[in-house]
């Protein structure tokens, strides 16, 4: 693939995040209603009635950003692969999106460099009481979505990560999260490849980092490999849809 068609398809699917998207993305609301229980379907439920499901979460400004921005999770993940990438500055790290793609794509740091970007100053909020402010840049989750093209049945974008928290045979003890497409196509979701006018540290998430800022910090996968775009996520491991979703933790994580 050469870099000029890349670059054109990509740049022309920032002017399709209209009615196609808000189509997939009223769908994916409607199925996520049907296919959660109890309290996570609750939550939703609330949050999207109440706020809208484009309501944007508080931004701030410069002057707000945090002196201090904790490192949540992983600090650094221990495999060799990931080491190799991190050591030739992730020149040679490949983001893959795949599934129910009509044009499944890899990316790598300098592509999503290259595309349209969005900076927002925002509040992570972590599940364990604590809560920072943090300028990130990034690439649309949406633009790419759209760039690849959603096939039927499409209703859930699934990040795989590179850290592992626990050793487990079958995989288990990675960390992944999901979001539907009503999150996914939401303006401030963004694949962050920058904090505070700087790339991200390895501590942060380097190379890439999910921004779903209506959501609390474990959504916010870190160490990005590929991002999956399936029609629900009952098949992997605990079948709740995330690494501390299936430990017990509600899947949709509103603030």
């Amino acid at each position: 693939m050469t870099e000029k068609p890349f670059s054109r398809r990509l740049l022309l699917a920032g002017g399709a995040l209209g009615a196609g998207a808000a189509a997939f993305a009223l769908n994916a609301d409607l199925v996520s209603r049907v296919a959660l229980t109890g309290a996570g379907k609750l939550t939703l439920s609330a949050q999207r009635l109440l706020l809208g499901r484009g309501a944007l979460a508080r931004e701030f400004g410069e002057k707000d950003i945090s002196p201090t921005f904790r490192v949540n999770g992983t600090s650094r993940p221990e495999s060799e692969d990931y080491a190799r990438l991190a050591e030739g500055n992730f020149a040679d790290w490949r983001l893959r999106i795949d599934g129910l793609v009509d044009r499944p794509m890899e990316l790598s740091l300098a592509d999503l460099k290259k595309l349209p970007a969005r900076t927002q100053i925002t509040r992570h909020d972590c599940v364990e009481g604590w809560s920072a402010i943090g300028k990130w840049t990034g690439v649309p989750l949406g633009l790419l979505l759209t760039a690849a093209g959603l096939k039927p049945g499409a209703r859930y974008a699934i990040f795989y990560c590179a850290d592992e928290l626990e050793q487990s045979f079958d995989g288990s003890g990675r960390y992944y999260e999901s979001i539907d497409l009503v999150d996914a196509f939401h303006p401030q979701t963004i694949l962050a490849y920058a904090m505070n006018n700087a790339d991200l540290t390895v501590g942060h998430g380097a190379p890439l980092r999910l921004r779903v800022e209506r959501q609390l910090g474990y959504k916010q996968a870190k160490y990005l490999m590929r991002i999956e775009i399936a029609d629900g996520f009952g098949r992997l491991w605990g079948g709740k849809g995330g690494y501390w979703e299936d430990r017990g933790y509600q899947w949709y994580a509103g603030i």
